[in-house]
């Protein structure tokens, strides 16, 4: 079997702990799957056989480290300055990068100077304006949070930190698709990025793993019954945000402002294979490893059935380029249902996460996305556009060129 040259782990140094209480929020539930006396703070320990293992077992000049939670500013700044130290010492002349998600509220001078001084890209979550923002993401005494994240915004802007927005989209926020774009450009933002919002409520495993979502479906299986949360986004409305977004992005925006699925599309246009998992042929090459060092197939697998081992006892190399791992990985093309086979935009979209293949086609057939119907509006409309972009790139011309179309 040949070993994987990279693949990325995005690393939660604090578990599922978090200072907010987002009611939508799907790693909350997994404190359930520890004790009750777990200390969810990575230990040294482990952050030094992380930090060597991960950088020696990747065959590439570049590594870049993800750190999630959870809320990972919660283990404090001098954390990440025992990160940033051990990676000097085991970089080995590779060049390492940093990404780190957060919440924003807790960002401060102290915080975003270190971020400046080490080059860290932190993504933002924040979900619209206002209104739509503190639908959902609240703090533990169900108090709204968008002002405190505009106060930790202000702060990665005065210390001129790179940073991009992660925007969940869900019932609420779905509907004002061009509200929740303008204000993202309005507060700095020029790299998006768009999460649907899809969960379904806890079947019988979920509810013995004291679980409130269900787990994914197993790959090619039919999925009983449990609806969606109500704040989920509907397919099809999920569909008609994008293309609300695209079109005035298509007119207006092109090369100055970067929405992540935009470009994954442009480049699958071009014959590209896709730089993100959710729409690649196959997946397994982006797992996850919790605070003690245990590690999981992916982010949204974090689940029993889906451990992988512990780096503390099994090397990352192994686990990454296990069989169960590599079978998990091709299980997205090899469950693919005949209807998304035959699909006319299966290139772009590939059944994207096996996560949300819990609906039947047509046919009746298990294991069709529940998004599929939002995929199909978006990137049919997209079509035209992104054939004249393609063709302009391949010319040696820039795609802003596409913007004179429409003047």
């Amino acid at each position: 079997m040949d070993r994987v040259p990279a693949y990325h782990i995005m690393t939660k140094p604090i578990g599922p702990i978090c200072n907010l209480d987002c009611r939508y929020c799907y790693y909350l539930e997994k404190e359930q799957l520890y004790p009750a006396s777990e200390n969810f703070r990575m230990s040294d320990e482990v952050l030094e056989e992380y930090v060597r293992q991960y950088i020696a077992s990747q065959a590439v000049p570049e590594i870049g480290f993800a750190w999630q939670g959870g809320e990972p500013t919660l283990l404090g700044v001098d954390f990440f300055r025992k990160v940033v130290a051990l990676q000097k010492k085991y970089a080995n002349g590779k060049r390492i990068t940093n990404a780190l998600q957060t919440n924003g509220v807790l960002l401060d001078d102290e915080w975003c100077s270190f971020f400046a001084e080490h080059g860290f890209l932190i993504g933002l979550s924040i979900d619209g304006p206002r209104e739509l923002h503190d639908r959902y993401r609240v703090d533990k005494g169900q108090q709204p949070t968008f002002d405190r994240v505009m106060t930790g915004l202000s702060f990665l802007k005065k210390h001129k930190v790179e940073f991009n927005t992660l925007t969940v989209i869900n019932r609420a926020n779905s509907l004002k698709p061009l509200e929740v774009y303008r204000f993202l450009k309005e507060i700095g933002s020029g790299f998006l990025q768009f999460i649907p919002l899809v969960e379904r409520k806890p079947d019988g495993d979920a509810k013995g793993l004291g679980l409130d979502f269900s787990e994914p479906p197993l790959p090619g299986q039919w999925s009983p019954s449990e609806p969606v949360t109500s704040w989920s986004v509907e397919s099809r409305q999920y569909g008609e945000f994008l293309v609300k977004i695209y079109d005035e992005w298509v007119r207006r925006d092109v090369g100055t402002v970067f929405v992540q699925l935009f470009d994954v599309a442009l480049g699958a246009w071009m014959g590209m294979e896709s730089s993100l998992c959710v729409f690649a042929e196959t997946c397994g090459n982006a797992l996850v490893m919790e605070h003690g060092g245990d590690v999981y197939s992916c982010d949204h697998y974090v689940y029993p059935r889906y451990k992988l081992g512990n780096l503390m006892n099994r090397t990352l190399g192994d686990m990454v380029n296990s069989p169960e791992q590599r079978k998990f990985g091709t299980d997205k093309l090899t469950t693919l249902p005949k209807y998304c086979r035959e699909c006319s935009v299966r290139f772009a979209c590939n059944g994207e996460c096996p996560k949300h293949r819990f609906i039947r086609t047509i046919d009746g057939e298990p294991g069709l996305n529940y998004l599929c119907a939002g995929y199909k509006r978006f990137f049919n409309h997209i079509d035209p556009t992104m054939r004249e972009m393609a063709g302009l790139l391949q010319r040696g011309l820039p795609a802003t060129r596409i913007m004179e179309s429409f003047r």
